[in-house]
């Protein structure tokens, strides 16, 4: 007889469970946006009132005040319906419902979980000051007071080094000047030495110019020459 083979269909993957499906129902903030559209709305058709539509229109609310009250609630029904249909189209388009619904839903979330956090904290064993000894005691003291004068010596040190950089660099530009000086009075010395030079030799070429001229008139002085 042949062997049958057996085959086994193969094992789903886990796959993460599709979200909840939200609700359409109006939640407490959808129907918090009803409530106030419907308040605007009254408020706006309170003001306007028979009064104030009579008083655009005197003579018809003199003459013929019932036909312009009717006018006047057929206006105000019209208005009203529109109103509310515009309303309706804005909430069905954007999906507001749904998305209230869901911003419910992210918040009491958030909520409760604040709250188990808030009870796993109150669980936690808490440290009290007297079961502390001296040295933690000292140091949880003195930590904020440590901090801030850390703090306040950063400052400082900063402020120390930007004022040290523009001391170097006036100390920099002032080492140039006087380098710059230096330069300048080597070439005045160098021009005195030069015209010192140039005095005494001609101040040594007029003493002997003098002593020929001198010679010169002693020789012709002495007889029989």
């Amino acid at each position: 007889m042949p062997e049958s083979n057996s085959h086994h269909p193969p094992a789903a993957s886990p796959s993460p469970p599709p979200p909840a499906p939200i609700s359409q129902t109006p939640g407490p903030r959808a129907s918090r946006l009803s409530q106030v559209f419907e308040q605007a709305l009254a408020r706006t058709l309170r003001a306007n009132s028979y009064a104030n539509f009579a008083g655009c229109f005197p003579t018809p609310a003199r003459h013929v005040p019932a036909s312009l009250e009717g006018v006047w609630r057929q206006l105000n029904a019209k208005l009203e319906a529109n109103a509310k249909a515009e309303f309706d189209d804005i909430i069905a388009e954007r999906d507001a419902v749904a998305h209230l619904n869901e911003l419910d839903r992210l918040v009491g979330d958030a909520r409760a979980r604040k709250e188990r956090e808030g009870e796993n904290a109150e669980g936690q064993e808490r440290i009290v000051a007297h079961t502390l000894g001296a040295e933690d005691l000292y140091k949880a003291h003195l930590t904020p007071y440590l901090q801030e004068a850390q703090s306040t010596l950063h400052a400082r040190l900063e402020a120390t080094h930007a004022e040290n950089a523009g001391l170097a660099q006036t100390v920099q530009a002032q080492r140039l000047e006087i380098e710059r000086l230096l330069s300048h009075l080597g070439l005045v010395v160098s021009d005195i030495e030069g015209a010192a030079s140039a005095a005494t030799q001609f101040s040594r070429q007029h003493h002997i110019r003098q002593d020929a001229i001198q010679m010169d008139e002693e020789v012709k002085a002495r007889p029989g020459l």
